[in-house]
């Protein structure tokens, strides 16, 4: 009899992880897609100001510190507006607060193509209309990226969210190398039809799919496990509790946010990471025209070759971070390996295919670290502290994207060569990985036994 009872608890608690993890598989398909689009739209439209670029500056005549400046202006209102933006967003509710910001950031992004009319009919510079579109812009998207994070803390416990978080990022290099692809065709194809010109119409045409995403999310998103229709009483009851577990030691509190020490060493990962990711994704279109490439789709496909390689790494990585709960390697090797790429791709700038190779790895680099990073300020916070916590880490730490750009634009005005700022944007990434093997190793706590038991169930 003994013999015949002893397996009873193991196969008890195999059903159980059986049943766990079909439910957070549920969670997953129901909300993971619909952000996933989401974020893949809005990444077009803050980043197609980079192949804008390649034919606005000669027609508004616009210098690259102009440029520069004015794609940095976004950062700021992204600064300003980010903390507020996902306090409201925990305290109305997740679905009509992205909505909102998807719709209003799709209109502005939209009017940058009618930069010149603007700046006529309120009578101000075209450089000072473009500032300003650029400010509201980052104003209008404050909230989305942070609140997304927060809102997969609503339903998904600190060692399941590397996995998930890798398949929501997974919209970076999925849009950077469509958007690519896409907008170096609209601005060939479509330009002069209807007296516009091509890069006019690539803003116009890539702003919708953010209106079409925002109805999406009305409709689709339920704004926590309480309010999902499509969850039985049992998954619901599962769903909390691990969180309620999970939430336990965590920091609370508003004001436990701004002087605990591990969210400003974030901040700082976060904002040594960005400068190198952000001047890549701004000038990798300039840096591959300078190797010779003039055509805008060809530099679009270029384009796309680093993102596409980014894809795999960035699953490949977060998948092994998973089954082992390895963090702090698998955070700061990326960002080593994004460091020595970006410093040979500038070395070989005169090398169309070794500039692009290079450019490959630094990009695998940069996005293989961002899903693992983002599963550490859930690791500190919960509630209310979470909301203002992770939008002050990433208000803070997107600063960096008016740093990266900059710093790209500076070099070349005064060296007269673009890959010159090349090398201060590797020299952040390095230090960013630098950072991050600094962190404690409580914040790096291994995956729980039962959770790397699901793993390899669901591997087997």
């Amino acid at each position: 009899m003994q013999t015949i009872s002893e397996p009873l608890p193991a196969q008890a608690q195999a059903g159980q992880l059986d049943f766990e993890d079909r439910t957070y598989r549920k969670v997953i398909w129901r909300i993971l897609p619909v952000l996933l689009l989401c974020y893949m739209a809005a990444y077009l439209d803050r980043v197609n100001i980079g192949f804008a670029k390649l034919d606005m500056l000669n027609e508004l005549q616009f210098s690259n510190t102009v440029y520069a400046l004015g794609a940095s202006m976004f950062f700021w209102g992204y600064f300003l507006f980010e903390v507020p933006s996902n306090l409201l967003l925990h305290r109305f509710g997740a679905r009509f607060w992205i909505a909102r910001i998807m719709l209003s950031w799709a209109v502005i992004s939209m009017a940058v193509a009618y930069t010149v009319p603007l700046a006529a009919f309120f009578h101000i510079e075209s450089s000072t209309m473009f500032y300003v579109l650029r400010f509201l812009l980052g104003i209008c998207e404050a909230g989305f990226f942070p609140g997304v994070i927060l809102y997969l803390n609503y339903w998904f416990p600190t060692h399941r969210q590397s996995r998930v978080m890798s398949g929501f990022l997974l919209a970076l290099p999925v849009s950077l190398t469509l958007g690519g692809i896409l907008s170096g065709w609209l601005m060939n194809s479509m330009q002069g039809v209807h007296g516009l010109s091509g890069w006019q119409w690539m803003l116009l045409i890539e702003g919708i799919p953010s209106i079409i995403m925002a109805f999406v999310v009305i409709v689709c998103l339920a704004d926590n496990i309480d309010k999902a229709k499509w969850l039985t009483v049992a998954e619901k009851a599962l769903l909390k509790a691990n969180l309620q577990t999970d939430n336990q030691g965590k920091a609370t509190r508003l004001s436990e946010v701004f002087f605990n020490p591990r969210v400003w060493l974030l901040v700082l990962i976060l904002l040594t990471f960005n400068t190198g990711f952000y001047g890549l994704a701004f000038w990798m279109p300039s840096i591959i025209k300078s190797t010779g490439i003039t055509n805008s789709l060809h530099i679009g496909l270029l384009t796309a070759i680093p993102y596409s390689v980014a894809v795999v790494a960035m699953l490949l990585n977060a998948r092994h971070s998973n089954r082992t709960g390895e963090r702090r390697l698998h955070a700061a090797i990326p960002a080593f390996i994004g460091g020595v790429g970006l410093i040979l791709s500038a070395f070989f700038a005169d090398n169309l295919v070794l500039s692009v190779l290079f450019l490959s790895v630094s990009a695998s680099g940069i996005l293989s670290l961002m899903p693992i990073f983002w599963t550490l300020p859930g690791t500190v916070l919960s509630g209310v502290a979470a909301a203002a916590g992770i939008g002050m880490i990433n208000a803070i730490g997107n600063l960096s994207g008016f740093t990266g750009s900059m710093i790209t634009a500076v070099a070349e005005t005064l060296t007269g060569n673009i890959n010159n700022g090349t090398y201060v944007l590797a020299l952040c990434l390095l230090v960013s990985g630098g950072l991050i093997l600094a962190i404690p190793a409580s914040m790096l706590g291994r995956t729980p036994k039962h959770a790397a038991t699901a793993a390899q169930l669901e591997a087997a």
